[in-house]
């Protein structure tokens, strides 16, 4: 529609130009078309426009009689219109000082051409139509800085409420649960001396169990810095990886877990990957302690093509109960493998007993 009008407009300067100056037909459909293509170019390139008009805005006013009835201005209307529009739409989407560069240089023909009694009315109005501009784009502009501003501020304040979430974490955890592993480890390390007669099997397992909160206590610590750090500058030790499986199962062995595992070194083993399957390692036995109590536990580890394979299987002593749920631990294990790009599976396998299925990357393509 607007293209249709343009045209119009284009062949109605043409008429007027063919009645009023004394030109070759190609020259006066030249201005004509010059005069209104601006128009269309504006939309997305304004300062191509705006060039095009300026060169125009000389050739418009070849063999122009300017001062009779019939040409009052050296400008067809048509032409006028359109290098006004053309002006106002380059403010509004530019930066000042290209729309003041331009406004300057469109004065230049103005007052080369204009009739002296029209002088400074034309120029007031190239000034005004590019000042109309400049405001809508300040405006824009400001509107663009308060919406940034604003999802600065939700970002900020979900951010607080986050560090504020975590803190307040950190701070049970600390007065909970480190009270009582504290509480552990000072009660193990003491029995030898407050309970005569204990034989020597007993005071190694109680030395044990007071080595295993200690360092439960210091990956707790570790976890309440992280927590409370407010960037992501919290020191932060070597994390557990896949040869740190072995350590883990032999810990389980001196707790009296009668557990097995094959687990070969395998070859490039992403840091993430490793860190996933130690975590699920920990807890499935974890895991086989707590529910089957004394009964055998298997893990299996191999590399089955670009991925890692790691198979942990118990007995079950007692059937888990109907409508039984999963636990935070399972739920964070698939959690895990799920964001490196892997598989786990999870449940009785049938045969009495209980198996934990995870397949996971060994290169991680990232957290997903």
């Amino acid at each position: 529609m607007l293209l249709f009008l343009l045209v119009s407009l284009a062949f109605g300067m043409a008429a007027t130009l063919e009645e009023t100056r004394t030109l070759p037909p190609l020259a006066i459909y030249t201005i004509s078309a010059g005069a209104v293509l601006p128009v269309v170019i504006a939309y997305r390139r304004p300062v191509a426009a705006w060039r095009l008009t300026f060169v125009m805005l000389f050739a418009g006013v070849i063999n122009a009689d300017v001062g009779t009835h019939a040409e009052p201005w050296p400008w067809n209307a048509v032409q006028i219109l359109a290098a006004l529009f053309v002006l106002g739409r380059l403010a509004a989407v530019s930066e000042a000082r290209v729309t003041v560069g331009a406004t300057l240089l469109t004065l230049v023909p103005v007052f080369l051409f204009s009739p002296h009694a029209n002088l400074w009315g034309a120029a007031v109005a190239v000034v005004a139509v590019a000042s109309l501009g400049s405001i809508a784009s300040f405006r824009r502009r400001a509107r663009e800085l308060i919406a940034e501003q604003t999802e600065l501020s939700e970002l900020e304040r979900a951010r607080r409420a986050v560090l504020e979430e975590r803190t307040r974490i950190a701070r049970e955890m600390h007065d909970v649960v480190a009270h009582h592993m504290s509480m552990i480890a000072v009660q193990a390390e003491t029995a030898p001396y407050r309970l005569a007669g204990l034989p020597a099997e007993a005071k190694d397992e109680l030395a044990s169990i007071a080595g295993a909160a200690r360092e439960a206590l210091t990956d707790m610590r570790r976890l309440l810095g992280v927590l409370r750090a407010e960037d992501q500058a919290a020191e932060r030790a070597p994390q557990p990886g896949y040869p740190e499986i072995v350590e883990l199962v032999a810990t389980a062995r001196k707790a009296g877990l009668p557990v097995t595992g094959e687990l070969p070194p395998l070859a490039g083993v992403d840091e993430a990957a490793g860190l996933a399957a130690y975590r699920i390692a920990q807890e499935a036995l974890a895991n086989a302690a707590r529910h089957a109590p004394g009964g055998p536990v298997r893990i299996l580890a191999r590399a089955d093509g670009d991925r890692l394979e790691l198979r942990v299987e118990n007995e079950l002593t007692t059937p888990p109960e109907p409508g039984h749920k999963a636990g935070h631990g399972l739920i964070g294990m698939r959690e895990r493998v799920t964001l490196l790009g892997g598989e786990l599976t999870a449940g009785p396998d049938g045969a009495g007993g209980y198996r934990v299925l995870a397949r996971i990357p060994r290169q991680p393509e990232g957290v997903r």
